[in-house]
């Protein structure tokens, strides 16, 4: 089986992203801190800015790149997947903080 292989730029940017959101979410869950909030929906227009222009960056280099070796297109896909996490996490802080009022 072949080892699927990813754009150092957009395997990092999607590390970073998930595991600062992440670690934003649960920080959040655990102590229902107002700022947590307040500083996730800052963290989440910043994230996208970044995430959008490095999503540009690897579609342009995967689109232009004849080899065989086509990494940027994982890293598409790989990016393109932060999306459907946010979106869960804001479902959850939705309803979470329902049962909390």
């Amino acid at each position: 089986m072949e080892n699927i292989e990813f754009s150092a730029t957009g395997k990092y940017t999607f590390l970073i992203s998930f595991g600062l959101g992440t670690f934003l979410f649960i920080l959040f869950i655990i102590t229902q801190n107002e700022f947590l909030l307040l500083s996730g929906f800052i963290y989440v227009i910043i994230a996208i800015l970044v995430n959008v222009i490095v999503l540009l960056y690897e579609l342009l280099a995967f689109l232009l790149d004849v080899s065989e070796e086509k990494s940027s297109g994982n890293s598409v896909l790989l990016l393109l997947s932060n999306i459907p996490i946010a979106a869960i996490y804001l479902l959850i802080i939705i309803n979470f903080s329902q049962l909390n009022l």
